[in-house]
């Protein structure tokens, strides 16, 4: 079973000074529509032992929305992958794929990195 991860403010553990405003992030976002959305496609492997995988970055909304355009782009490309701290990772190199996938649906999307 996986572990909860607790909220962290940087160091701060407690303070009295009341006129201090900690800017706390919010829960959820309301998501962009397509046309707004600035996504980057990267190939990265890091740390997966030397395999590729393509990373979709730059998604701003709901995790739920971004989970259905993972599984949408998962299905399309006939890949594995996961969605989790706002990536979308895909196995494998499908750069080419997914941008015309992405710029068929509507995104903004580019290739980013090397």
């Amino acid at each position: 079973m996986a572990k909860k991860q607790k909220k962290t403010f940087g160091n701060i553990v407690y303070s009295t000074n009341k006129d201090v405003d900690f800017n706390l992030p919010e829960e959820e976002q309301d998501t962009l529509p397509p046309q707004q959305q600035n996504l980057k496609i990267l190939l990265s492997k890091k740390g997966r032992g030397g395999k590729t995988a393509t990373l979709i970055t730059g998604f701003v909304g709901s995790n739920e929305d971004m989970e259905s355009l993972g599984k949408m782009l998962k299905n399309k490309c006939g890949v594995g992958g996961s969605v989790k701290d706002g990536e979308i990772l895909l196995q494998g190199d499908h750069r080419d794929k997914i941008l015309g996938i992405l710029t068929k649906e509507g995104y903004k999307a580019k290739k980013a990195g090397g």
